[in-house]
């Protein structure tokens, strides 16, 4: 039979780890939220500013729909009129940097030196977005 004082004791190391893997686990969950991002960004452009050799997606592909935050960025852009402003979807969650790599190997990223701007070109409607993303990890603790 278990004594009250044992029965305590139990209860008090039982609720000392439960708190410490609470803490443990919400620091962890924390560092990787702060350690990486992903901005998404969206602006209208009129077709003559379409390259040539750029290649148009349009709206409804399923590879956009695939990307996070990319459809949003998108109908805001649109909504909004953006032509002189990038519209921004951040995303801050584990690996949304690789958002930056999905962007640019599954769609046709248009890079360009000159005048044009690099990103995904998308046929909206009756109108042409330029979609394009940029990613960043923090690697290490911030100096003290």
């Amino acid at each position: 039979m278990i004594r009250g004082k044992d029965m305590a004791i139990s209860l008090l190391a039982v609720g000392t780890a439960a708190v410490a893997g609470y803490i443990l686990r919400s620091e962890r969950s924390r560092s990787r939220i702060s350690r990486s991002k992903a901005d998404l960004g969206a602006r209208l452009v009129g077709p003559e500013d379409v390259p040539d050799d750029a290649t148009v997606v349009d709206a409804t592909a399923e590879r956009l729909g695939e990307i996070p935050g990319a459809r949003r960025a998108l109908d805001r852009a649109v909504r909004n009129g953006a032509r002189d402003e990038w519209e921004h979807i951040m995303l801050e969650q584990d690996g949304a940097w690789s958002v930056v790599d999905r962007v640019r190997e599954s769609l046709p990223y248009y890079e360009d030196d000159g005048g044009a701007y690099n990103g995904v070109y998308v046929r909206y409607n009756n109108r042409i977005v330029v979609l394009d993303a940029i990613g960043w990890a923090r690697l290490e603790e911030p100096i003290r």
